[in-house]
């Protein structure tokens, strides 16, 4: 696991910008693992610059974002389908039927966990996957508890999630309960992890993350193993 320390957010968020578009400079036909979240807006911004100013294109590359709400679909402007399509989609090439999220209104959401696990392994697995770092340690929706062998899979969200993720929805609207999310194993799986980290709020889960040891209380910590592991942070949430 490598560590970048940057001065400020934007500064990480360009950095991280500049190795998705580095990847798909080296392969157009990337299969590309995207977050959402408040960290990953200027990443999106950045992303979106860069790709404009090297005429980079996302024609050939395929997406997998690591989770959707369930309940929400793509209509409802809290879903991340819709927050994907604000941030990035609608502004490139990435063609629509190669950019995926799990299905929010899927009827049977484990039949679709396993569907989307199921896609991810048909596209030939994902060549770099972009994540965010919860506060209690969270990654994707993976929460505190999650076994090191999850797989894609249906999830409770804990109280803590919902509580930071209320920000993003209209006051007094109902933050959803459960989530389809990527399981560790499943990012493991990843030829290559980049996380972003910003913020004073999350310098206690970066200290877990580095510090280890890697166990489930801290589901980001059990990906500390993986060979290809960068850590993008601001001095904020570095110390």
């Amino acid at each position: 696991m490598r560590l970048e320390v940057f001065d400020t957010a934007e500064a990480a968020a360009a950095a991280a910008a500049a190795r998705l578009a580095a990847c798909l400079g080296a392969r157009p036909s990337a299969v590309l693992g995207l977050a959402t979240g408040a960290t990953m807006e200027p990443v999106y911004a950045a992303l979106r610059r860069r790709l404009r100013e090297e005429r980079l294109s996302l024609a050939q590359a395929t997406s997998f974002n690591i989770d959707e709400y369930l309940g929400l679909g793509a209509d409802d402007p809290q879903s991340y389908r819709a927050t994907m399509n604000r941030l990035l989609f609608d502004d490139v090439d990435l063609p629509a039927a190669r950019a995926h999220l799990p299905d929010g209104l899927a009827e049977d959401p484990e039949a679709e966990a396993r569907r989307y696990e199921a896609a991810i392994a048909a596209a030939g697995g994902l060549d770099l996957q972009l994540l965010g770092l919860g506060r209690n340690g969270h990654v994707g929706f993976n929460e505190p508890g999650s076994p090191a062998d999850s797989r894609t899979r249906v999830v409770a969200l804990s109280a803590a999630t919902r509580e930071a993720n209320a920000r993003h929805f209209p006051a007094g609207a109902a933050v959803p309960s459960h989530a389809i999310t990527l399981g560790i194993a499943t990012l493991m799986e990843a030829r290559a992890l980049l996380m972003v980290v910003t913020g004073a709020a999350k310098r206690a889960p970066l200290a877990r993350l580095l510090e280890g040891p890697p166990a489930p209380d801290c589901p980001a910590s059990l990906l500390a193993g993986h060979p290809d592991f960068t850590v993008l942070a601001d001095r904020a949430a570095a110390g």
